[in-house]
């Protein structure tokens, strides 16, 4: 029984690029006719996201002639003070306030009816007034209505209130096109506060509940345009507090830093805040601010504390806010060498990220997938979090303990992953049933949607679970301790599948596991049906969701879980550099116990070593392939996931356990590899784990020698299951120890190998192992692999930079052979088009510096300090760092879902399932988000729409980019 077959990470947009050209010298000299252009035809959209210092502005150039634009020359002028701090896209400057943009390299032609995004960010003061006139090569555009501009101008970032106290919500807006506004909206997070339908725009919300808090503006216009402001993060604390901003703060040594202190609520009389170090380093003081005074008529302006380091100390204080009546307020303060900016940076950017008012986690501590909730990826709601953003706030915590010398977060993180990402004994309750001698039913899996259900066959031979028994012999327990990949966190859909509870409901609070993926290749998000890791039946139709998915003559209520093998690997790597900073430090015992318990996951996560049925690796071309007879089953390298389940009822008395087939390039991880296999902390306990970790990293290695291709670039992957039912690949595919080469393993839409995410992600495992061992077979993949990168990559002028982004691939890699290598030559990559990603640029750049740290590469080197300066100086805001994303996928918002014919049931919020059901029916609650007008508006046939996203994941892998360069090349 399948539970849910993949999942897809991160951002994986992908457009067409038309490449600019110029004629011939050729033509030129022959005295043809001059060819003359009809005139341009165009429109321009303007947007902005604005924090009231500044905004970044995102413009579509829109085609609306008949003929190609070829090369573009963009001019319009602000009416104010508005100041080019650089652009994207385009090349961009200023002069006074007329800004002109010419078309890059690579989108230089505009298809009639076309379109091509440019952007850039600026400082202002004052009133930010949009641009009335666009101009494109000197022909005025007709407009596109614009939307109004909307800043929420009060609360200010970070404040804090007390509870029943008024919030005082303010806001302007600004319509264009001799529009008016016709009303101002108020929301917190997703939950609307009240409307103001006049001049000034405010709103006081007196009834703001304790904890953080993410406000909103929306702004429509007479013209029926809307546009919501950047969101405000505020904490409403339960009484009195002393409020100190920010709560992390970086000193080098020998400098001084500042942190701001003022009063939550106005007090009657005066109040005297005292700041001093309670704990940690003496090197740091402090040398002005330790008292300070506030009235009844001051209490909300900020006065100034100012810490000072000595000149050869290290380590963090914690610095004490304290006044009779009022909650103390703690600012963590860490002592930094001389020479490391880049750890300042990194504490900078820890700071935004964990300040609880700018909204990554849940009230629980659990991370979001992203700050805003409108987004569709991987995650189908950005609320929802994944095993990938657990993994990576693991390794957040690491790093911030060998900047800061504690460990307590570090352990912290695990404890939360643990308790709400891995399934507890009562969510899994049935294990003991389990029989390793026949793991699981199969089903094939079909190429498209609407060829499902999929139909159980008793008939095809499984082989056995020959690690079951020594695991539950390691860890005296029948339960799997790996973490499900995907979580509703604040139950938007209303499962209320919170830990241990089966289907509570949409009155549930805390986190529900849900399960999305479930039907082939060709199965995207946008295709999907949401559903219960516990099915009940209480939800869905008359068998819950099981009948959509797998065909049997009878259906019984069941629990199943999914695992993604590379964020558990993930987490096994972030345990291994706190272990070995903690030693560095001489505090390994500070994290030793959460370090075993990565040992353990790692032992479980051999599961993704194996065939989907542990039939026999390689040539397994039908259904009558043999069955494995033990580790013949395991091809030990990392595969899409590992799948268990069973009934809810003991009396039932049966459950499952399933690898995969198809294995990804992306997600191997040698780091975490040599850490199980080599590294005795990490150790597992079974009888042949660490064993097993040692083959595995040499048979990743020899993969990724495999799929290297002659430019460089690693392409797709393997399967042991051919379209995923054990059929016959096309004659002449090559292999790998007898897998097929897949080009794509997994998924189609879009094709998995086309993402240079995950390029950057592997191959940073890599140049990680490679920096620890100086491995030669590690070095020789990145060498060719860094050249190739370096190559495709540019730095701008002003920073600014542009990567790779979508890959196209040709050819096949020579079948393999481990004592003589094929060279590849008839496999190649290109690049189809380019990108600013800071996610994907940080990653990136973390492997580059950690080869560079290996190799002394200069270019590697140079390269990587430029990718984190330039999104550092180009690309922060308010809540971290991030760029503008137009996504035209979200016109798939109204794609259909399939549905069999005749099958009805309901989502837990009576939204209907039915052959009629569309993405968008399926999830009504989208209809009440602040920027579901964005969509609305784009599915009328409107500009596409434009968002600024700050993803978990890629805000810590900035982070954790600059603290690694910190540690090994600054």
């Amino acid at each position: 029984m399948d539970p849910g077959r993949r999942r897809t990470t991160a951002r994986r947009l992908w457009t067409a690029v038309a490449a600019a050209f110029a004629l011939p010298l050729s033509m030129l000299a022959t005295g043809a006719e001059t060819a003359h252009a009809a005139a341009v035809q165009c429109s321009v959209d303007y947007k902005t996201n604005d924090w009231g210092s500044g905004f970044t502005a995102d413009l579509t150039l829109t085609n609306r002639g008949t003929d190609a634009i070829n090369g573009w020359t963009l001019t319009y002028a602000y009416a104010g003070n508005q100041k080019l701090s650089g652009g994207w896209n385009g090349t961009w400057s200023q002069s006074g306030q007329s800004v002109t943009v010419k078309n890059a390299s690579y989108n230089g032609t505009i298809a009639a009816g076309a379109a091509v995004s440019t952007g850039a960010q600026f400082t202002y003061s004052g009133a930010n007034t949009a641009p009335t006139s666009f101009a494109v090569n000197g022909t005025t555009c007709a407009g596109a209505h614009q939307p109004p501009v909307t800043v929420l101008t009060s609360p200010s970032p970070g404040a804090v209130y007390s509870q029943g106290d008024a919030v005082p919500l303010a806001a302007t807006a600004a319509a264009a096109d001799n529009a008016t506004i016709s009303k101002v909206e108020f929301y917190d997070d997703t939950t609307l506060l009240g409307t103001d339908t006049s001049a000034p725009y405010s709103l006081s919300a007196s009834s703001l509940t304790a904890g953080s808090h993410s406000l909103v503006a929306k702004a429509y216009d007479s013209l029926g345009a809307s546009a919501t402001s950047t969101p405000v993060g505020i904490t409403v604390s339960s009484g009195p507090a002393v409020v100190a901003s920010p709560s992390q703060l970086g000193v080098q040594q020998g400098k001084s830093g500042t942190f701001s202190v003022k009063l939550s609520t106005q007090p009657s009389a005066d109040v005297t805040v005292s700041t001093t170090r309670t704990d940690g380093n003496t090197g740091l003081s402090v040398t002005g601010g330790s008292s300070l005074t506030f009235t009844p008529s001051n209490w909300n302006t900020a006065q100034t504390v100012t810490i000072t380091a000595d000149s050869s100390g290290t380590g963090s204080a914690t610095f004490t806010a304290s006044a009779t009546g009022h909650t103390k307020a703690t600012v963590t303060v860490t002592e930094l060498p001389a020479a490391k900016a880049y750890d300042a940076r990194f504490l900078d950017l820890y700071g935004k990220i964990t300040n609880p008012a700018n909204g990554y986690f849940s009230p629980e501590g659990i991370p979001y997938h992203s700050v805003e909730t409108l987004i569709v990826e991987a995650p189908d709601h950005g609320h929802e979090t994944t095993s990938e953003a657990y993994s990576y706030l693991l390794w957040l915590q690491a790093m911030y303990g060998k900047v800061t010398g504690d460990w307590s977060k570090f352990n912290g993180a695990w404890e939360i992953m643990e308790k709400y990402m891995i399934p507890t004994h009562a969510d899994q309750p049935t294990n003991s049933f389990y029989n390793a001698s026949k793991p699981a039913t199969y089903a094939p899996e079909l190429d498209t949607p609407n060829e499902y259900p999929a139909k159980l066959d008793t008939s095809v031979s499984v082989g056995p679970d020959p690690i079951a028994g020594e695991l539950k012999s390691a860890y005296n327990s029948d339960d799997i301790y790996g973490m499900h990949w995907i979580q509703d966190v604040d139950n938007v859909y209303g499962y209320g599948n919170e830990p241990g509870k089966c289907e509570a409901g949409p009155t549930a609070t805390g986190p529900s596991y849900i399960n999305t993926f479930q039907r082939g290749v060709q199965e995207s998000v946008w295709e999907t049906i949401t559903q219960p890791t516990c099915d009940a039946f209480k939800y869905g139709g008359r068998n819950g969701y099981l009948d959509l998915f797998t065909g049997d003559s009878s259906y019984a209520k069941q629990w199943k879980f999914t695992n993604a093998p590379d964020a558990d690997a993930r987490a096994v790597q972030a345990a291994y550099w706190a272990d070995v900073w903690a030693k560095q430090q001489g505090k390994s015992g500070d994290v030793s116990a959460t370090v075993a318990k990565a040992a353990k996951m790692g032992d479980y996560l051999r599961y993704a070593m194996y065939d989907k049925y542990f039939k026999k690796i390689g040539n397994c071309t039908s259904t009558s392939c043999p069955a494995g007879t033990g580790k013949d089953a395991s091809h030990y390298l990392l595969s899409w996931y590992y799948a268990w389940g069973g009934a809810t009822d003991t009396s039932a008395g049966w459950a499952w356990r399933i690898g995969s087939s198809h294995v990804h390039g992306g997600y191997q991880n040698p780091l975490a590899a040599y850490a199980l296999s080599s590294f005795a902390d990490l150790k597992p306990k079974s009888a042949t784990g660490a064993s097993d970790w040692g083959k595995s990293l040499q048979r990743q290695l020899e993969f990724y020698q495999w799929l290297q291709s002659s430019e460089g670039g690693i392409a797709g992957g393997a399967t042991n299951s051919w379209a995923g039912r054990y059929a016959s690949p096309p004659a002449g595919t090559s292999t790998f120890y007898g897998m097929a080469y897949d080009p794509a393993p997994v998924y189609h839409d879009p094709p998995s190998n086309q993402w240079f995410g995950f390029q950057a992600w592997s191959m940073e495992r890599v140049a990680e192992y490679y920096q620890q061992t100086g491995n030669a077979q590690a070095k020789a993949i990145l060498d060719k692999w860094v050249k190739w990168a370096l190559s495709k990559t540019t730095i701008n002028p002003d920073g600014t930079y542009r990567i790779p982004s979508t890959l196209q691939w040709s050819g096949q890699p020579d079948t393999w052979n481990a004592t003589s290598p094929g060279s590849n030559n008839g496999l190649h990559v290109t690049v189809a088009d380019y990108t600013d990603d800071v996610g994907v640029a940080a990653a990136y750049a973390k492997t580059l510096t950690y080869y560079a740290a290996k190799s002394g590469d200069a270019a590697a080197k140079s390269t990587a300090k430029a990718l984190l300066d330039g999104m550092w100086n180009n690309y922060q805001d308010s809540l971290g760092i991030a760029v503008p994303e137009t996504r035209t996928d979200y016109s798939r918002f109204n794609e259909k879902v399939y549905v069999p014919s005749g099958w009805s049931g309901t989502m837990p919020n009576g939204d209907a399932i039915n052959s009629s059901s569309t993405f968008s029916s399926l999830r009504s609650f989208y209809k009440s988000d602040p920027n579901w007008s964005k969509i609305e508006a784009y599915l009328k046939g409107g500009a596409a729409p434009v968002f600024t996203y700050h993803r978990f994941w890629a805000e810590a892998d900035i982070a954790l980019a600059m603290g690694s360069y910190a540690e090994l090349l600054e």
